[in-house]
């Protein structure tokens, strides 16, 4: 692997993940709201960033998203759904991460091995539901498996040697789940950072379209 592209490069993950590519000698090219001015939810944005990179990246990863989003918290029942906090799930969690493949993909190397990997979560899995809640950012997560799900499908026909996939980073200590940890175990965003980059490590064309954990096993869609 010789260079990588973090997309929320100044988030938990996206900062422990830039900063274990370095620490392999990997360049790692981070692009974020606050560093850069990247907003996920203006496609506008998102094809002047991106579009401003030149040569090919063997490992790119979409580690933006929120759980909270304008004060909204998770809903526990169909009473507390409310159609914008909805319509922000949706913006952020999958429509956000779909429009960056769209203008990323020119990045993506043809003649060699590379991976296009977007975070997800165990509970955006239908089969894994079994609680319940969480409706909009569940959907969402969803709904962003289903584009990586199709996009790979997609560049499988350009990219031999891509794989394109979902990943479950597992439960991270960051802001963005102090609040909901309780009694599940959390990793520090270093540790989480190097998990996601071993199981990168391993994937190869035949996992492309494929939803993985941070453990490298398959998860259930």
């Amino acid at each position: 692997m010789e260079r990588a592209l973090i997309i929320g490069s100044s988030g938990g993950i996206g900062a422990a993940l830039c900063a274990a590519l370095a620490g392999r000698g990997v360049e790692a090219v981070g692009l974020s709201r606050s560093g850069d001015g990247l907003d996920v939810t203006d496609e506008t944005s998102i094809a002047t960033h991106i579009g401003a990179l030149e040569g090919a990246y063997d490992l790119i990863l979409v580690t933006t998203g929120a759980l909270e989003i304008a004060g909204a918290v998770p809903e526990k029942s169909l009473d507390a759904l409310d159609a914008r906090a909805l319509a922000d799930q949706f913006a952020l969690n999958a429509i956000g991460p779909a429009l960056v493949l769209k203008h990323a993909r020119h990045l993506l190397p043809r003649d060699r091995r590379a991976v296009l990997g977007v975070l997800s979560a165990r509970v955006g899995s239908i089969g894994d539901n079994r609680l319940g809640g969480w409706y909009g950012y569940r959907a969402a997560k969803a709904a962003l498996n289903q584009v990586v799900r199709t996009a790979a499908i997609e560049l499988a026909r350009t990219h031999r040697q891509l794989a394109c996939v979902a990943l479950h980073p597992g439960t991270v200590a960051t802001p963005f789940t102090e609040k909901y940890l309780g009694r599940h175990p959390a990793v520090p965003p270093q540790e989480a950072a190097r998990n996601l980059l071993a199981v990168c490590d391993g994937l190869g064309p035949d996992d492309t379209g494929g939803f993985f954990d941070w453990a490298g096993k398959e998860v259930r869609w």
